[in-house]
């Protein structure tokens, strides 16, 4: 499996929903929860910025074109590696997914995964 790593590391932070447009041009991804919006950003800017961010993560991308009515590619992507003890959050683009894990996990994440 070809996983490539993002050259930044990324940082979750969640925002009132009021603030999260000015988010919009910086934001990697954007989730909105009941809770308020969650926010993925460059970690630098979210430490230039002073919000506190709750994980950080690197983001690696699996190569591969998957569908997104595809049975199985997230649960396989996860379960990989949590069979190797890695924690990791999935996202699905249209063409990718997307694979965060803890930025001191990444080098092993990526060779579990291209193991696969």
């Amino acid at each position: 499996m070809e996983v490539v790593r993002r050259a930044l590391t990324y940082a979750y932070v969640q925002v009132p929903d009021e603030q999260a447009s000015a988010w919009l041009g910086v934001a990697a991804a954007v989730v909105r929860e009941d809770e308020g919006t969650t926010l993925l950003l460059p970690r630098i800017d979210a430490e230039r910025a002073g919000l506190p961010w709750q994980f950080e993560a690197a983001w690696l991308t699996v190569r591969a074109v998957t569908g997104l009515a595809e049975v199985g590619v997230t649960a396989r992507l996860a379960a990989t590696l949590a069979e190797a003890g890695v924690p990791a959050n999935v996202l699905a683009g249209a063409s990718h997914d997307h694979v965060l894990v803890p930025a001191a996990d990444a080098e092993r994440a990526v060779a579990v995964l291209r193991a696969v």
